[in-house]
């Protein structure tokens, strides 16, 4: 995997095969919302638009996508310095950099481009690696959310993040 290009760039509608299979995997299903068994009709509806609020990245190893991340700004007057993140990386490309560098990126949008002070997201308390890289990329734990998720048969607590810039 040494000689392979990592790139990251706007998710397109042909990424939606390569997504399908992203979120099949099953460390990214237990680490997110997503059900098992994702339909790849599904995935192809989803990847045809882009909501008019939302920004959607793909790292991309030789132009295939491994991984995502979606940023979106919050609709209300009130919290339009805020918008919530939400990412995944294909098993086989886990604790490689490819977080980091999706989560980079966006950030970078964040700060730079899009006049955001709070980034929010919620991770699940067990899932150890991501919750490393979002500390690392400045994220706080500010609470627990109790019985968050059904997972594996059991109820699932899940941390509310964030990441503050500029004024607040």
């Amino acid at each position: 995997m040494t000689d392979i290009q990592i790139t990251v760039r706007r998710q397109e509608p042909r990424d939606s095969e390569a997504l399908h299979g992203v979120y099949a995997q099953p460390k990214v299903i237990w680490g997110t919302l997503q059900m098992p068994h994702p339909s790849l009709h599904a995935w192809q509806t989803r990847g045809a638009e882009e909501p008019r609020n939302m920004t959607r990245l793909v790292a991309c190893a030789d132009d295939v996508a491994v991984g995502n991340i979606a940023i979106w700004t919050m609709d209300s007057p009130r919290r339009r310095h805020a918008a919530e993140i939400a990412m995944a990386v294909h098993d086989d490309w886990q604790g490689k950099g490819i977080g980091f560098r999706l989560m980079s990126e966006v950030l970078d949008l964040a700060d730079n481009w899009m006049q955001l002070s709070r980034i929010e997201l919620s991770v699940f308390t067990d899932n150890e690696a991501a919750i490393k890289l979002y500390e690392r990329c400045g994220f706080e734990v500010e609470g627990t959310l109790k019985r968050y998720a059904f997972r594996d048969g059991r109820y699932v607590d899940v941390f509310a993040m964030a990441r503050h810039s500029g004024d607040g």
